[in-house]
């Protein structure tokens, strides 16, 4: 059962001791559940990961839709736009090794291996550019692939469900605490309550990061990377 915004506000008013909502009301509140789920997306990209299949522009310079925050993986070529079947997988190469083989390749009158079509071999991606990426060969025309990018959470109200994954919900309102708290800041106990908070909120995605690392299905590869299941 997913964890509602309603839930999250009924701990953070109990916790407060302001169960009437006088002092810090559900407007107020709602605001920094809707902070908490950006500063979560911002620091754990992955928690709004969204799989989507995207139809690509003519060029080799491509972005991810509209509402995202950061590319995080092309998989493969897909036959269309909607209920297509998967193509070809998509690599990820070095820019610099794209630039070195083929210096040309973002021209549309190039040829040979370079030659723009329809099916991508390859992408580049640079971290200081997060929404946008490249693909090799440069798209001629009708092409598709299906991507994984981070979207920006849904801006959510007391009566809809997290816009972030349920096991975030603990992390939500440790944020709206420290918001809360920061609110009256000028007495020294609670600015003390809300960098305990703070702390939590951080130190639960910094576990959680932990946690993927060392639970991770690609483990196994990377001790064996040139191992492949064939059965």
């Amino acid at each position: 059962m997913a964890v509602t915004v309603a839930s999250v506000l009924s701990r953070v008013d109990a916790t407060l001791q302001d169960t009437s909502n006088i002092r810090w009301p559900d407007t107020e509140l709602i605001l920094w559940v809707n902070d908490a789920q950006r500063e979560i997306a911002f620091i754990k990209p992955d928690s709004t990961a969204t799989v989507a299949t995207v139809t690509l522009v003519t060029g080799t310079k491509q972005s991810i839709p509209t509402g995202g925050n950061r590319l995080l993986d092309i998989t493969r070529n897909m036959s269309a736009a909607s209920g297509g079947t998967g193509g070809r997988a998509i690599r990820l190469v070095s820019r610099e090794s794209l630039d070195s083989q083929n210096p040309s390749w973002h021209d549309p009158a190039v040829t040979g291996s370079a030659k723009h079509t329809t099916v991508i071999k390859h992408f580049t991606y640079e971290d200081s550019n997060p929404r946008t990426f490249y693909v090799y060969p440069g798209v001629s025309g009708n092409s598709y692939v299906e991507l994984t990018y981070s979207a920006n959470p849904a801006t959510v109200a007391t009566s809809d469900n997290l816009g972030v994954p349920d096991i975030y919900a603990t992390a939500v309102m440790n944020y709206v605490l420290y918001m809360a708290y920061m609110k009256e800041a000028e007495f020294a106990e609670n600015s003390q309550r809300a960098g305990a908070h703070y702390q939590l909120f951080t130190s639960m995605l910094a576990g959680k990061g932990q946690l993927d690392a060392t639970t991770s299905p690609n483990l196994d590869i990377r001790k064996s990377p040139t191992a492949v299941a064939t059965g």
